[in-house]
């Protein structure tokens, strides 16, 4: 349920010009998953939010402990 959270709360962390960008979550969690995001789902990061948490969810082994 933890890492549900913090993944859900990643998508937040989009660059400022992205339409997820304005999503919340918690400082933390932002910190915790922004390279992953840039890393492994930057093509979909102009989709919708289900679009990133997806592909957060496909890379889930690649994934840093933290996020």
């Amino acid at each position: 349920m933890k890492k549900s959270i913090l993944v859900g709360g990643a998508l937040s962390l989009i660059p400022s010009g992205a339409p997820i960008a304005q999503h919340s979550g918690s400082e933390q969690e932002q910190c915790a998953c922004a390279g992953n995001i840039q890393r492994y789902c930057r093509p979909v990061l102009d989709q919708a939010d289900f679009a990133v948490l997806a592909c957060l969810q496909q890379h889930r082994a690649k994934l840093t402990v933290m996020c």
